[in-house]
């Protein structure tokens, strides 16, 4: 019983929040449709009459009633007259129902109020994901359809509708939207049959123009009109001389065409077909450049000696007129703690041009007149030393120096000594200049250590093979030629 109980409660709750939710849309609606001077009589409006009867304070009758419009749009007024509604704003009907009880009752202080705006359907088909009705009411616009319910193939600028008394109107959401013109968003009205036609062409603009998207043309316009009135013109940095287009239909390549418009074309007018993407490109694409090469990085974050390589190159764009010094200072961030920014140099035509950046980076008064040329290539060293370890070792290789180590950490580095080629930890330390290091000297920068290979069972694996071999021949041949004798 209890469980019953609770149900029906919560059954009873659920009732009154969805009559709630919907007295509230009423409530909204009917503010709306009073505060808006455009609002339409329309079949299945509730509105209520007030006025007083009577000429003093013991005679006076207060009158209410409800008043509902049905489609003849004839809305009798008490017994007074009959008031058509077809056609007129809610401030129209107002003002002619209550000038017929003024008329006939002075002092009746008459006021009609719009309690529920109607709610109606319309008919939508066309290029929409399903054809059927929708709701609406008074203040409905059309453009409240052209939303997530269209196909990618519906026609903004080509909409028609036509109206319960069988006229039909074409109307262009586009110029609604983009200038404003709502005489192109018209108001719904009960009976309206919606159609959304079939785009013709739809074209795409990008790059450097105001407005870029997707726009559909209408059929006169072109090149000119999607760059000018739909792309609102160039930006301030557009190359108009190198205008890119891809074309997918009509091409002569199954996976379309790509065609470079010139200034000649725009003067023109080239004309577009549907799906033609056009791409503006930036002036700066015309930019020479010139190359950064060695220990530099294009990173924002820290980067550590082991992440760069000999090989890391960077494409840099500059302006006619830059020095080293503005290249340099405008792009700091390529250098780290193992750039050697003192020993660079450019090389240009085959030349190598030495040119020592770090008063570029660290001295604000100084000057340069080296101009940056097109196509040159500024090679940055590596500041980092490293130590070679070579011979019997597990990992021979160059790793990153660290003063004050022995070579025996470089050893161990390269993974040890392979035990079965190497006896007693013979080494062969050598110097930059090549001079023979003991193993008590310190290590210095490009040192070179060789782990001797010295081990006796080395060698004897290494050759005994070989010596049995020859071993067996002899002892062959010697047989026959004793069985012979």
């Amino acid at each position: 019983m209890i469980k019953n109980s609770h149900t029906i409660c919560i059954t009873l709750i659920l009732l009154f929040c969805s009559g709630f939710s919907v007295f509230a849309q009423g409530v909204d609606q009917s503010m709306l449709a009073r505060s808006s001077a455009d609002y339409r009589v329309t079949p299945g409006d509730v509105y209520t009459l007030t006025y007083t009867l009577g000429t003093n304070a013991a005679t006076i009758t207060p009158v209410s009633y409800t008043i509902t419009v049905d489609s003849s749009y004839r809305i009798r007024v008490s017994n007074l007259g009959i008031v058509n509604g077809a056609g007129k704003t809610f401030m129209q009907l107002k003002s002619e129902v209550e000038a017929v009880v003024i008329n006939n009752y002075p002092l009746s202080g008459a006021q009609l109020a719009l309690t529920q705006p109607a709610n109606f359907k319309v008919h939508v088909k066309g290029e929409v994901a399903e054809a059927g009705e929708v709701a609406a009411w008074g203040l409905s616009r059309l453009s409240s359809l052209a939303g997530g319910a269209l196909t990618s193939f519906a026609s903004l600028r080509d909409v028609s509708i036509r109206s319960s008394n069988g006229q039909t109107r074409v109307y262009d959401l586009f110029k609604a939207r983009r200038l404003g013109d709502l005489s192109q968003d018209p108001y719904l009205r009960p009976g309206d049959e919606i159609t959304f036609n079939r785009v013709k062409r739809s074209v795409t603009i990008n790059g450097e123009i105001e407005r870029p998207g997707t726009y559909q043309l209408l059929d006169e316009e072109n090149i000119n009109e999607l760059i000018e009135f739909y792309g609102s013109g160039f930006t301030p940095v557009a190359d108009r001389t190198r205008l890119e287009m891809i074309r997918l239909i009509n091409s002569v390549d199954i996976a379309g065409d790509k065609i470079f418009l010139t200034e000649n074309d725009l003067a023109n007018n080239y004309v577009l077909e549907n799906f033609d993407e056009v791409t503006v490109p930036v002036i700066t694409r015309l930019q020479p450049v010139m190359f950064v090469e060695g220990a530099v990085t294009d990173s924002e974050e820290t980067v550590v000696a082991s992440d760069l390589v000999p090989s890391n190159r960077l494409i840099v764009q500059f302006n006619k007129g830059d020095t080293y010094a503005s290249l340099i200072r405008k792009n700091i961030k390529w250098f780290t703690a193992v750039s050697d920014t003192q020993n660079a140099y450019i090389i240009r035509n085959n030349e190598h041009i030495f040119i020592n950046l770090n008063p570029m980076l660290y001295d604000a008064s100084y000057r340069d007149e080296v101009f940056v040329q097109e196509n040159d290539i500024l090679v940055i060293p590596f500041r980092q030393y490293f130590v070679t370890v070579a011979g019997s070792v597990l990992r021979p290789g160059r790793f990153p120096y660290i003063p004050d180590r022995d070579w025996e950490y470089y050893i161990a580095l390269a993974g040890g000594f392979i035990m079965e080629r190497n006896a007693r930890q013979s080494v062969t330390i050598t110097d930059l200049s090549g001079k023979r290091l003991k193993k008590t000297n310190a290590i210095t920068p490009e040192t070179v250590i060789t782990a001797n290979t010295n081990h006796g069972l080395y060698y004897f694996n290494l050759y005994a093979p070989v010596i049995m071999t020859a071993f067996s021949l002899f002892t062959t041949a010697f047989s026959i030629f004793m069985l012979v004798r």
